[in-house]
């Protein structure tokens, strides 16, 4: 019984072998906290200012554009710098968007443009930043440790996200929202010092600057690759139809429980640290593209379902089950990912990974807002989860390749190993003979 729990708990041997990754592990938690302090304390203002779901959801319209941009040269800066300076600086610009947000909420009449304006400039500097985070990982983790390294990723995710929105609410309802912003301030500052003490990762000697052409190759090469095409899809429709965050605030009015709105923006991390806890077995499945189908498929299900639920705690329990399945998914996509993708593309298609697994959140939110207000709160979250499990199926179905990946057959999987094992050996090769001179 004993070995058959830890069999179940995390596998911790991205943390034993990588210095980087600890460190990248300890950064991100620091800075996911403080990030969904102001997530939760944003739309909240927003709320407060304008009463209107649509301004709430129109978020999402105005963090769209940046995104896409910034996320596709993000990924092509990400194939020709240092990794490590292009995350120290946009960090360090999202620390000073905080203060801007602490400025505006201190104002004896806090004003609704600038929320929007940062919005932006946060969803610019995330595209920026994210390819570089995302390329990295393949570089610091051993090939056979990513299910691994992807779970551990997302236990740190989750427990930012499920402190973060807790606490944010407890904050705003009792001290501001100039004190959610003022944590989230502090918490990039010591993000910021963490990434200063990350070894530097400057790109291949033969690398080219960002260019469009250099965008182009990559998204060519996306779509040569039918799993990889399956992955980015069925994120974007999964999160295109069933992300209803933006109107959680109307839920908890209509089910006369204000109180419960941190813990809805909790409840999916919650599912997802349960399942985090015990993905000990996820490092032995070699059937990464099923974690991607039934994972949506359960996300989108468990969102219907909280649609059509009036008892509070049913529906974040169908919240919570929401997160497991995201996090499935989000398992076998990033196996995948890591697993499949050539090191001198790995920016590029970083970027092409921010996209496909960001703006279907943003576009989920304008969808929701806009349903909200047009059908109702509930309509929004039930018709939108339907739509999610209508489309994955429909995606899964022309896409068969992805329901047959293997990582001890696919091809690409095969050629990733062995060139990553080849650079393994040319490093120590290197090291033995500056050993010997």
């Amino acid at each position: 019984m004993a070995s058959r729990l830890r069999a179940l708990l995390p596998d911790l041997a991205p943390w034993r072998s990588s210095r980087d990754f600890r460190l990248l592990w300890g950064q991100g938690l620091v800075t996911y906290f403080s990030s969904f302090m102001a997530m939760v304390a944003l739309p909240l203002q927003i709320k407060e200012l304008t009463g209107s779901p649509l301004a709430v959801g129109a978020m999402g319209a105005v963090e769209l554009v940046p995104l896409v941009v910034f996320g596709l040269y993000g990924g092509a800066l990400a194939d020709a710098v240092d990794r490590r300076k292009v995350i120290l600086l946009t960090e360090a610009g999202l620390g000073v968007l905080a203060v801007i947000l602490l400025v505006n909420a201190l104002l004896p009449t806090p004003m609704l443009w600038p929320l929007y304006v940062v919005a932006a400039g946060v969803s610019g500097l995330a595209g920026l930043q994210r390819p570089a985070l995302d390329s990295l990982l393949a570089r610091i983790v051993p090939h056979d440790q990513m299910t691994a390294a992807a779970a551990l990723n997302a236990l740190r995710w989750q427990l930012g996200s499920i402190a973060g929105p807790a606490l944010a609410g407890l904050v705003v309802a009792y001290a501001g929202h100039a004190a959610a912003y003022a944590a989230t301030a502090v918490g990039f500052a010591v993000s910021v010092l963490l990434c200063t003490r990350l070894t530097a990762a400057p790109p291949a000697h033969d690398a080219e600057k960002p260019s469009l052409r250099g965008i182009v190759e990559g998204a060519r090469y996306a779509w040569s690759r039918p799993v990889l095409l399956g992955t980015y899809a069925i994120d974007l429709a999964a999160m295109l139809f069933a992300f209803p965050n933006a109107i959680f605030p109307f839920l908890a009015d209509e089910l006369d429980a204000e109180w419960s709105l941190g813990l809805m923006y909790a409840a999916g991390s919650v599912g997802s640290l349960v399942l985090s806890l015990t993905s000990g077995w996820t490092s032995r499945v070699r059937r990464h593209g099923l974690f991607v189908v039934l994972g949506a498929a359960g996300w989108g299900l468990a969102i219907a379902a909280a649609g059509r639920l009036t008892n509070v705690w049913l529906v974040l329990l169908c919240l919570a089950f929401a997160g497991a399945g995201d996090m499935l998914s989000g398992l076998g996509r990033s196996t995948i990912w890591n697993q499949t993708i050539p090191e001198s593309l790995r920016g590029r298609l970083a970027g092409i990974e921010v996209l496909s697994y960001s703006i279907g959140p943003q576009l989920g939110q304008v969808r929701a807002g806009a349903m909200a207000g047009w059908t109702g709160t509930r309509a929004a979250f039930w018709t939108g989860g339907l739509a999610c499990v209508a489309s994955v199926g429909l995606l899964a179905a022309a896409l068969p390749k992805l329901l047959t990946y293997d990582a001890e057959t696919d091809e690409d999987a095969l050629r990733r190993r062995a060139q990553k094992e080849a650079a393994g050996e040319a490093a120590e090769g290197a090291a033995v003979r500056e050993a010997a001179r």
